[in-house]
């Protein structure tokens, strides 16, 4: 390594080899979904909404422990509970049983008397002191029992009715010390646990997810008929990051091991095996160091995505030891330097069609836009830097290589004879049906990739609980916490009306557990005279000298409201100041049929300050733009491409450009004949063909009919066949559309590009 800019690039990757062991002890891979998504450009209260729904819920998980009878059911919750409770450091029970009612009851005891249903303020104010005093009566000698309150604190028998109110919004109900329901030929205790690890942080080995299968297998094993149900994020974030982790290990060392195989069929030697190899490390590293420069966090994803790195990098490598085979050491600088133009321009095209993935508002594309252009970029420039110096030796042409080059001359030549031409006028048939047919779908819900099992036992208990929607709801904002409250109460009398019509089951607002200053008031002036009359009914018809209970006579406040133990059922909805307005949440329950979504977007019409949100259609929606957008940067680079073409290779520039673009519409009309929708991350395939796709010309054109050329194009072309043929098995959805599209645009361009090669007689090197 005598000349500098070798000894200048060891420098920069002993710079990246330090912070590579920083990163790794500082673990800041990133598995959450969220991190992928676009953010609203209109209106950022609404991703700030999501990401508080989906923070609160984070690291909760819900539970259903069952069995055919009550006791078996409670035994069964007691077997699930020890084996949960076996690791303190990974779950802990939250206080969601018959402690944090009573805890709740106490907080709201002071302040019974400023809250009522809509059904009592509407009999209080209409009811006469007779029925007033019969009713305080009935309540006064109705049997000894369970009772919230003493008869002085409530005559009339109203918190009790407030409190079933608030509990309507939940299936379970107190019972034993536990919260139970009945439901589907079960008994059933809920339970519900917090893990302590951030489900943004939990690795690849699923101990959260080994944890509740083990207390699935005990309450399976220890209770005849005994069941458990279990969902929540952390279930979510373990199953994906295990999905990522093991893909991007075969992803990655498949890909890795097709291609030095192919290396060492090509050359015999250890010595491009070990150099390309080296290229690829140091190309990963770089891409992963410079990532994490721009970036806060590493996502996972970026990782699997960029393991097909490695079939696209590898090109520069096998372009130096192909055009090396059979010359001497010393030619080896004279070697790279007739590479360089065509090595750089390649990896221009290349580096402009990744970057323009960034162009897409999807944090995780652009994570992986730069991760593979600066990859790229580190493996082109240990090439470039190291080859020459590390490259000392011999390097004979294998039979495998030369037999391999032989066959480029007898490689068809496309000309302008009938036969060409018959031939053409099929393949354009055929491409004219194909995209005839072809169709697109952005439907965000067709990119999920969540285990089944998870997703049916999330279904069974949004059907048991009624648990709310958290990607469709009401987003309410105003100037303070009053107004907020004041417009939820607005909203909520439009959706009595499609409760009645049993449109959605119920709903979940704030309001309801924190009514306004104005309402509390009202409601206190209310009850005040409704239950002196009654008292003095009572004390008429006993003789008696009873007495109103004394309330706060303060209002009950926001602060104090969500300090305190009564908002933990609530607290989530509740955001808050953002910016300079707050906002709140109002959530939806038995939202089973897509079809009603738009009479609730409908009903938010005209309501100032609300919101409605519906977070799948909106990104479905953003996708088909995006969709559309990048499909007009496909043109646009195209002719680009073909510009940049011209100026180096003139008239004979769209040899090396009408591959790609033949090769695209192969693809598409692929789709069309087979059915595979067009969507987002298949056109950012096609985005990538482009760039790689147009190597190949580059390289024929470059070295006209040098065998050494051919073989290393068809190098590049098996591996990037393998590196994302390979990603065209992920279990991801969107990584699999963008994996086929390349395996198709890739064999494509690579079957296509010879036929385009210069006429005889221009092609002598």
């Amino acid at each position: 390594m005598r000349n500098r800019w070798a000894i200048l690039w060891t420098l920069v990757v002993l710079a990246v080899g330090i912070h590579q062991v920083l990163f790794w002890r500082s673990a800041r891979l990133d598995t959450d979904v969220l991190a992928l998504l676009p953010e609203d450009e209109q209106a950022p209260e609404v991703d700030a909404a999501t990401r508080r729904l989906a923070d609160g819920a984070g690291r909760e998980l819900v539970m259903l422990v069952g069995a055919p009878d009550w006791a078996s059911a409670q035994r069964a919750a007691d077997v699930a509970t020890r084996e949960l409770a076996a690791d303190s450091s990974l779950l802990a029970p939250t206080a969601t049983d018959a402690s944090a009612l009573e805890a709740a009851v106490e907080f709201y005891r002071p302040y019974r008397d400023r809250l009522l249903t809509p059904a009592q303020r509407e009999w209080l104010s209409r009811a006469t002191p007779d029925e007033l005093g019969g009713t305080a009566l009935m309540k006064l000698y109705q049997p000894a029992g369970p009772r919230l309150t003493a008869w002085g604190e409530d005559p009339l028998g109203l918190w009790p009715d407030w409190w079933a109110a608030r509990a309507a919004e939940s299936a379970a109900r107190p019972r034993d010390g536990r919260l139970w329901l009945s439901g589907e030929g079960r008994e059933w205790v809920l339970l519900t646990w917090r893990s302590q690890v951030s489900a943004f942080a939990l690795g690849a080995d699923a101990r959260i997810t080994a944890r509740v299968e083990r207390a699935r297998a005990a309450v399976t094993a220890e209770v005849p008929e005994g069941r458990l149900v279990a969902a929540g994020v952390p279930l979510y974030a373990e199953a994906a990051a295990a999905q990522a982790s093991e893909e991007m290990s075969t992803i990655g060392l498949g890909s890795l091991v097709a291609v030095l195989v192919l290396v060492w069929l090509t050359f015999r030697s250890l010595r491009p095996i070990l150099l390309v190899g080296v290229s690829l490390a140091i190309g990963c590293a770089v891409a992963l160091s410079v990532t994490a420069l721009f970036f806060e966090r590493v996502h996972l994803l970026t990782l699997v995505f960029g393991s097909s790195l490695v079939g696209v990098a590898e090109d520069y490598g096998f372009h130096y030891f192909a055009a090396r085979q059979g010359r001497s050491p010393d030619e080896r600088g004279a070697v790279m330097r007739s590479l360089l133009p065509g090595m750089a321009l390649a990896l221009l095209t290349s580096v402009v069609a990744y970057l323009a993935l960034g162009v897409a508002p999807f944090p995780g594309l652009r994570q992986m836009a730069l991760f593979s252009a600066a990859g790229l970029l580190g493996a082109f420039l240990t090439v470039v830097c190291w080859f020459p110096s590390l490259d000392t030796s011999a390097l004979p042409v294998t039979s495998f290589a030369a037999r391999f080059a032989r066959t480029l001359p007898r490689w068809p030549r496309a000309a302008p004879t009938w036969r060409w031409g018959l031939a053409g006028a099929a393949f354009a048939v055929a491409l004219g049906g194909g995209l005839w047919r072809l169709e697109t779908r952005d439907d965000l819900r067709q990119l999920q990739g969540a285990p089944a099992n998870l997703i049916a036992d999330q279904r069974e208990l949004g059907r048991l609980l009624g648990l709310p929607s958290p990607a469709q709801f009401f987003l309410v904002g105003g100037a303070d916490a009053e107004e907020v409250l004041s417009r939820e109460v607005s909203l909520k009398q439009r959706l009595d009306a499609l409760v009645q019509a049993r449109v959605i089951a119920g709903y979940r607002a704030v309001s309801d557990w924190l009514p306004t200053t104005a309402q509390q008031r009202e409601d206190a002036v209310l009850s005040a005279r409704a239950e002196e009359q009654a008292v003095a009914a009572v004390a008429a018809a006993t003789g008696e000298a009873p007495e109103r209970a004394r309330f706060s006579r303060d209002d009950l406040r926001p602060g104090p409201f969500f300090d305190g133990p009564a908002a933990l059922a609530i607290r989530q909805q509740w955001l808050g100041l953002l910016g300079a307005r707050s906002y709140s949440v109002v959530m939806l329950r038995g939202l089973n049929d897509p079809s009603v979504l738009p009479r609730l977007a409908e009903v938010g019409q005209g309501l100032e300050g609300v919101r409605w949100v519906d977070k799948t259609a909106e990104i479905s929606r953003l996708l088909e733009r995006y969709r559309r957008i990048m499909g007009g940067l496909i043109a646009v680079g195209y002719v680009a491409v073909l510009v940049t073409l011209v100026i180096r290779f003139r008239r004979e520039a769209w040899r090396a450009w009408i591959p790609s673009v033949l090769g695209t519409l192969v693809t598409l009309a692929f789709f069309g004949w087979t059915g595979e929708p067009l969507q987002l991350f298949s056109v950012l395939g096609l985005v990538l063909l482009l760039g790689m796709g147009v190597d190949y010309g580059i390289f024929l054109l470059e070295h006209p009919g040098d065998g050494s050329a051919w073989l290393a194009v068809a190098l590049a072309g098996v591996s990037t066949l393998l590196s994302f043929g390979l990603l065209g098995l992920s279990a991801t959805p969107a990584l699999r559309s963008f994996g086929l599209t390349m395996l198709l645009g890739e064999v494509s361009i690579w079957f296509i590009t010879p036929f385009f090669r210069l006429p005889p007689g221009k092609d002598a090197s």
